[in-house]
């Protein structure tokens, strides 16, 4: 699977499946409760795929398409890179989460999930609670992020927002010479649940941190917790930062907000932040900014679901392994400085590499 372009993809739902690698999609609807979801399996080499389900009023069902798209085919690269014997998937459920979510709605998802017959692994995700996948439950086996009384893992935002932390003192390493945050100005895009715990990090390291996100009252909050400057969404781009935590959604790195950054790092908690992974990585590069990919900082809460579905789940178990991402960022960085290649392509080959590795010793099923 080679390095491309993925907005450039226009073969028809097939080929694009053919390009981009995925194994099988499926659509899912029921009129009953106003249910639409796309389940997308991107790739079961290293096992079962695992990924959360997102619920998002999209604008079209394309967009949804293409979310969950570029959504699970990140879950294979993050659950490799990660040293994880799982594979790569991601859902997607179309609507309004505060007028559709019901019990029988949840529960009927959780019926399609369950069809699939373990090949996929659902979690929760944008506008999921660890209440929805209770209801989930109730359908299937094949869910993790339960609640901890349950004997899951509960909310798994900490343990993301720990990686990206320490992806992001790695960066520092790198570009500052000492990874500690202390005095840096880090603005952070998105204090939803991650980013209100990688503000919390922050702020004990005495980094100064000002924050955005379209919730004036999360910008609040936040801001009164940990003493965070607030800044609006249009002037956020323009600030004179040291580091840019994007921890929103995806695609916030792009033809238009590139020229504006002025910052050394990127190291934020957001999916796909690249819009374009291969011309904006490397227009990143010709900034001299430094890029710490995100499936790979952001793994942290993939890896405390993968404690959950190895069973007896143990939260420090999950965080000894995020530990990790340290030093694999910094191998991603001397890789890419090597090879005179973008960090996210750095990162993509090493995790093809295992997905290649390991697929010519695991048994076939």
């Amino acid at each position: 699977m080679k390095l491309k372009e993925l907005e450039k993809v226009d073969t028809g739902i097939l080929g694009t499946l053919t390009e981009l690698g995925h194994e099988q999609v499926v659509f899912c609807q029921d009129a009953a409760t106003g249910l639409k979801a796309i389940i997308a399996i991107h790739n079961t080499t290293l096992g079962p795929a695992l990924g959360g389900t997102r619920m998002w009023n999209y604008a079209t069902e394309q967009d949804a398409i293409t979310d969950v798209l570029r959504l699970s085919r990140g879950m294979t690269f993050k659950a490799a890179i990660s040293g994880l014997n799982l594979g790569g998937g991601k859902a997607v459920i179309i609507g309004d989460a505060n007028k559709l979510k019901t019990e029988a709605f949840m529960r009927r998802f959780g019926k399609f999930v369950q069809s699939l017959g373990g090949k996929y692994y659902t979690a929760e995700d944008v506008n999921m609670k660890t209440t929805d996948m209770e209801y989930i439950a109730m359908e299937t086996k094949y869910v993790t992020g339960l609640p901890e009384s349950m004997g899951g893992g509960g909310d798994p935002s900490p343990v993301t927002a720990y990686g990206v932390y320490l992806g992001m003192k790695a960066g520092a390493k790198r570009v500052f010479g000492s990874d500690s945050l202390s005095g840096k100005k880090v603005g952070v895009q998105g204090v939803g649940q991650v980013g209100a715990h990688l503000v919390e990090l922050l702020a004990k390291e005495n980094a100064v941190v000002s924050i955005t996100d379209i919730s004036q009252e999360k910008m609040k909050i936040v801001s009164i917790e940990h003493g965070a400057r607030p800044v609006s969404q249009s002037e956020f781009y323009d600030l004179d930062l040291d580091i840019y935590a994007p921890c929103a959604l995806g695609a916030t790195l792009n033809d238009e907000t590139i020229p504006r950054l002025k910052c050394a790092l990127i190291a934020g908690a957001a999916n796909n932040q690249l819009k374009e992974e291969v011309k904006h990585g490397y227009m990143l590069m010709d900034r001299s900014i430094t890029y710490a990919p995100d499936f790979l900082i952001n793994a942290g809460g993939l890896i405390n679901v993968y404690s959950e579905f190895l069973g007896n789940y143990n939260r420090q178990r999950a965080y000894q392994q995020t530990e990790k991402i340290y030093d694999t960022c910094s191998s991603i960085f001397s890789m890419a400085d090597e090879e005179k290649i973008s960090s996210q392509e750095a990162a993509i080959k090493l995790s093809e590499k295992r997905i290649a590795d390991m697929g010519k010793v695991r048994i076939p099923r």
